[in-house]
C-alpha cells in the first residue's frame, strides 16, 4: 500500500470567557475527545502526540500527521463453507449463488478463504478511504458533544449550543482549510489575540506557526502548563523582591487565576498592618477566595501586609492597577474587622441560642435541635473513644453556633473556623475550641483528621446524625445524585473509627443516633429497616476506601463475609488476612475451605455442630481432628486479643493434615453417622476461620486483581 501524505492539524474554537475553574477539563477533554475520532477514523497513529491549548477566549488542540486520507481497505465478507457451496459435480448450490447475488457478482468473483476450520467462500472488496477534509468535522462535532458542560448556552436566535458564545473556528490541515461549519460558524485560517493589547484578526499560515504567532503577535500565552508556570514564576519572583514567600500550595487557586489570563502580569500590593490583628484566615479568606491574590508570609512569621495579584494586561499604568486591587481589598478587609470586633461582643454559647432560628433540614428540625442530639450522642460515644464527656458535651453545644455570627454569613468558608477563635476568646478549654474547627475534619478524601479525642466525637456524631436523619427522612442517594453528600460523610465515618483505631460498634452507634432522634421528637423515625440499609451503605464504602490502599477485592470480600460491626475491627482483619495470604500454605488452605464449603452446602439437614472423637477411625480424619484440639484453646485467645494475624499463622499449620483429610477420607459416605461425623469436623474446621474470614474466597494469586468482582461477597 503506498504511503498517505500526513499534515500538522489545528482545531481552534474561540469563544467568550470560559468559566476558569472548568478551563483545564476542558481543554483536556476536548483534545483527548477529538484525537480519539481521530484514530478511530484511522488518519493518525494511534497513541498520537497531541498538544491541547485553553486559555479564558479560546480551546485549542494540534495533532502531528494526520492523513490526508483514510488507508484503503479490503473489506472481507465470508459466506459458507466450500463443501456446502458446490455439489458434488462441482456445480454451485442455491447457498454459493445466494450469497454472491447478496455481494452483487458472479460466483467467479468469490474467492476461498483456508482457515484451521475448514474452506470458506469469501468475497473482497476494495474499499477506498475517505478524505480527511471529510471526516476531520465530524471528529470535531464528537468531541464537542462529549465535553463535561452541565448547562449550554444558546447566543443569539442561533441553535447551537456550547458553554460560552462562539465567535471563530480555525481548522487547518498543514496550509489548508478544511472547510466546515461547527457551532454556527465556519471554518476559516483566522485567530484573535489577546482582547485588548490585539483586537485585530491574525491569520496563520499553516498549523504549526500557532502557538508562536498568538505568542509574538497576539500576546497570548496558549499553552495552559507554560501560563501556569509564568505566573507560579512571576508571583514568587515578586515575594522574594519584598522579602516574603509567596502561599502557592494551593493549585486550585494558581489554576483558577490561570484560568483568568491570556498574558499574566503579576503586580504586588499593600494593605494596612493593622488588620493583622484579626486571624490568618480572615485575610487569607479575604484575599485568596474573594479576590484571587496570592497572600504573602514571612519565612519565620506570619502574614506580611502583601498581597499578590495577577493582571490580563501589561498595562502602561500599573500603579493604577495596583491601587485599584488595593482599595477593593481594604473594603473587604475593613468589612472583616468590624464582623469581627462585633462577633466578640457576645460569647458563642449566646450566638448559639439563635440556632433554633436556623433550619437544618424540614423534616428533622433547626440546627438548635441537632445540637441536642449531638450532645446526646457525645456522651455515649466519649467513653469509646478516651474523650472526657463534659467536653465532649460542651464542644456539641458550642460547634454550630458560629454559624450564625457575622464573620461566618460573610464568609462561610470560615464556618468552624471562627468557632475556633472566638472560643478561645471567650476562655474555652483548648479541645472544646479545637472541636469546633476541627469537627468538620475531614472535608475530603486524603484531608487531615481531626486533631484530638473531644473533636473526633463532635466530628463522628455529627456525621453519623446526619446520615441517620437524611436516610430516615428517605432522601438517601440515588445514582449519581447525592445533594446531602452523604458519601462523603459514609467515607469520613469510616476514616474517623479506623484511622483513629476506635473500638466502636456501628450498628451499634445508628441505633444510639435513632434513639436521639426518637429522644428529639423529630418528624422521622429511624426504624430498623432503615439503619439496616444506612449501615450497608456506609459499609459500601469500605471496598473504594481499601482498594485505594492496594487491598485486593477478594480479601475484603472475605473479611466482610464475618461480618464484623466494628469498622477498626474490619482493619485489623484485613490486614492479618492480607498477610495470610502470603503464606505458603494459604492458597491450599484457601482451596480446601472452599471445597469445605461446597461440601456443606450439599449436605442434606443440618450438619452437626460438633464432631464426635469415638466415630473417627481413619488415621487422616484422627491427625486432623487432633490438630483441631490442639490449636482451639490458643487461637480463640488470639482471635479474642484481635491479634488475627498471629490466630491465622497458627491456623496455617493444619495445611498437611487438611491436605492428608482429603487425599485419604471420603466425607459423603453411605453410613450415615460416619458421614455426619466427618461433616461435622469440617463444619468445626471451617468455623475456626470464619472468626476472622472467609478464606475460600480468597481467589487464586493469578486471578487477584483490583477490580475482580466477587460473587459470593
Amino acid at each position: 500500500m503506498p504511503d498517505i501524505d500526513c499534515a500538522n492539524l489545528l482545531v481552534e474554537i474561540g469563544t467568550e470567557e470560559l468559566p476558569p475553574k472548568a478551563l483545564r477539563k476542558l481543554g483536556e477533554t476536548f483534545a483527548a475527545g477529538c484525537t480519539a475520532a481521530l484514530e478511530k477514523a484511522q488518519l493518525v497513529a494511534t497513541q498520537s502526540t497531541f498538544k491541547w491549548f485553553a486559555t479564558p477566549r479560546r480551546l485549542a488542540l494540534w495533532v502531528p500527521a494526520v492523513r490526508t486520507r483514510q488507508p484503503d481497505q479490503i473489506i472481507e465478507r465470508r459466506g459458507p463453507a466450500v463443501k456446502a457451496a458446490f455439489d458434488g459435480e462441482g456445480n454451485p448450490t442455491r447457498a454459493a449463488l445466494g450469497f454472491a447475488k447478496s455481494c452483487g457478482v458472479t460466483i467467479d468473483n468469490l474467492q476461498r478463504n483456508h482457515t484451521a476450520k475448514g474452506e470458506w467462500l469469501v468475497y473482497q472488496l476494495q474499499q477506498n478511504g475517505e478524505p480527511a477534509n471529510k471526516l476531520v468535522p465530524d471528529c470535531i462535532d464528537q468531541a464537542i458533544k462529549q465535553l463535561p458542560i452541565p448547562k449550554r448556552m444558546r447566543w443569539g436566535d442561533l441553535e447551537s449550543e456550547f458553554v460560552r458564545p462562539v465567535h471563530w473556528l480555525v481548522v487547518l490541515h498543514g496550509e489548508n482549510i478544511i472547510e466546515t461549519e461547527l457551532l454556527s460558524v465556519s471554518s476559516g485560517r483566522i485567530t484573535r489575540g489577546h482582547r485588548f493589547h490585539c483586537p485585530q484578526a491574525l491569520s496563520l499560515k499553516n498549523a504549526d506557526e500557532y502557538e508562536q504567532v498568538l505568542l509574538d503577535q497576539g500576546s497570548v500565552v496558549a499553552d495552559f502548563a507554560t501560563r501556569k508556570l509564568r505566573i507560579k514564576s512571576q508571583v514568587q519572583n515578586l515575594a522574594g523582591e519584598n522579602a516574603g514567600i509567596a502561599s502557592l500550595d494551593d493549585d486550585d487557586l494558581l489554576e483558577q487565576v490561570t484560568g483568568l489570563v491570556e498574558w499574566p502580569n503579576a503586580l504586588i500590593g499593600t494593605f494596612d498592618p493593622g488588620f493583622l490583628k484579626m486571624p490568618d484566615e480572615v485575610l487569607v479568606s479575604s484575599m485568596r477566595d474573594h479576590q484571587k491574590y496570592f497572600n504573602v508570609s514571612g519565612a519565620e512569621s506570619g502574614l506580611l501586609p502583601f498581597f499578590i495579584t495577577v493582571s490580563n494586561i501589561d498595562s502602561d499604568s500599573p500603579d493604577r492597577i495596583r491601587q485599584g486591587n488595593e482599595r477593593v481589598l481594604m473594603a473587604r478587609l475593613a468589612d472583616a474587622r468590624f464582623f469581627w470586633d462585633s462577633d466578640r461582643k457576645i460569647t458563642l454559647e449566646r450566638h448559639g441560642d439563635r440556632l433554633g432560628q436556623v433550619l437544618f433540614h424540614r423534616k428533622l428540625g433547626t440546627v438548635a435541635d441537632k445540637v441536642d442530639r449531638l450532645k446526646y450522642l457525645s456522651r455515649i460515644v466519649a467513653p469509646l473513644c478516651g474523650a472526657d464527656p463534659g467536653q465532649c458535651v460542651r464542644a456539641a453545644q458550642l460547634a454550630k453556633a458560629d454559624l450564625v455570627t457575622d464573620m461566618v454569613g460573610e464568609f462561610p468558608d470560615l464556618q468552624g473556623v471562627m468557632g475556633y477563635y472566638y472560643a478561645r476568646h471567650d476562655g474555652e478549654q483548648m479541645e472544646v475550641a479545637q472541636a469546633c474547627s476541627d469537627h468538620y475534619l475531614p472535608r475530603f478524601s486524603g484531608d487531615a483528621l481531626p486533631r484530638s479525642a473531644v473533636a473526633t466525637v463532635i466530628a463522628l456524631v455529627d456525621r453519623v446524625d446526619s446520615l441517620v436523619g437524611i436516610f430516615a427522612a428517605g432522601e438517601e442517594p440515588s445514582g449519581d445524585k447525592d445533594p446531602f453528600a452523604l458519601r462523603r460523610s459514609a467515607l469520613g465515618v469510616l476514616r474517623l473509627l479506623i484511622e483513629g483505631d476506635l473500638d466502636v460498634d456501628l450498628q451499634e452507634l445508628l441505633a444510639a443516633s435513632a434513639e436521639a432522634y426518637r429522644r428529639n421528637g423529630a418528624k422521622v423515625d429511624p426504624d430498623p429497616q432503615t439503619l439496616e440499609r444506612l449501615y450497608a451503605f456506609i459499609a459500601d464504602r469500605l471496598q473504594a476506601y481499601y482498594t485505594d490502599r492496594n487491598f485486593g477485592v477478594d480479601e475484603i470480600a472475605a473479611v466482610a463475609a464475618a461480618k464484623p460491626t466494628r469498622p477498626s475491627d474490619f482493619d485489623r482483619r484485613l490486614r492479618a488476612v492480607a498477610r495470610f495470604r502470603q503464606l505458603d500454605s494459604a492458597a491450599n488452605l484457601a482451596a480446601a475451605n472452599k471445597r469445605i464449603r461446597n461440601i456443606l452446602r450439599k449436605a442434606d439437614g443440618e450438619v452437626p455442630a460438633d464432631f464426635d472423637l469415638k466415630l473417627l477411625t481413619d488415621p487422616a480424619e484422627r491427625n486432623l481432628a487432633d490438630r483441631l484440639r490442639e490449636l482451639d484453646v490458643s487461637v480463640q485467645e488470639c482471635f479474642d486479643a484481635a491479634q488475627y494475624q498471629t490466630g491465622l499463622e497458627q491456623l496455617a499449620s493444619l495445611r498437611e493434615p487438611v491436605d492428608r483429610f482429603f487425599d485419604e477420607v471420603m466425607v459423603m459416605v453411605e453410613d450415615e453417622s460416619l458421614r455426619n461425623n466427618r461433616l461435622a469436623l469440617l463444619n468445626r474446621l471451617q468455623r475456626m476461620f470464619l472468626r476472622v474470614a472467609d478464606i475460600s474466597l480468597l481467589q487464586d494469586p493469578a486471578d487477584n486483581q483490583q477490580g475482580l468482582r466477587v460473587e459470593e461477597a
